[in-house]
């Protein structure tokens, strides 16, 4: 059986400005851009500003893109743990062309619940986004690697 992994980090540049603060963007968010005053607070602002953008874009129901390769001198920027799984479920939603209410109707739930784990502003519990997942036939994975 094939299996179809996309990893959820994003790659985002990161370059000194004239104040030299170092500024971090999004190729897969262009409007997506933040600074630090160096690179470890930099990074730590790339992580929010990430998040803020899926955050965004789910509240906008706009596409949100899978994460393209990283080119050199790029660095990977996990989306943030507490988003990852709203973001996989959007995607699966988005992927099977079907409604929320249709989610619902899936798991037996009220279509509010399903809204509520789509809701970046809502905590969502994990086994109820894992659940609605493994409905679509779909699963997230964590993976425990070296930092770059």
């Amino acid at each position: 059986m094939k299996f179809n992994m996309t990893t959820l980090a994003y790659p985002a540049t990161f370059k000194r400005d004239e104040d030299n603060r170092v500024v971090v963007s999004f190729p897969d968010f262009p409007t997506a851009r933040t600074d630090g005053a160096d690179p470890t607070e930099s990074a730590a602002e790339a992580a929010d500003c990430l998040a803020s953008a899926i955050a965004f874009a789910m509240s906008d129901k706009t596409e949100i893109p899978k994460p393209s390769p990283a080119k050199r001198g790029q660095k990977l920027i996990p989306v943030p743990l507490w988003i990852s799984g709203k973001l996989a479920l959007y995607w699966a939603i988005r992927d099977a062309r079907i409604s929320q209410s249709e989610l619902a109707r899936r798991l037996c739930v009220r279509e509010t619940e399903v809204r509520r784990m789509l809701n970046p502003n809502h905590e969502s519990r994990q086994e109820k986004i894992h659940a609605a997942l493994a409905i679509l036939g779909k699963q997230v994975i964590l993976t425990y690697c070296d930092a770059a």
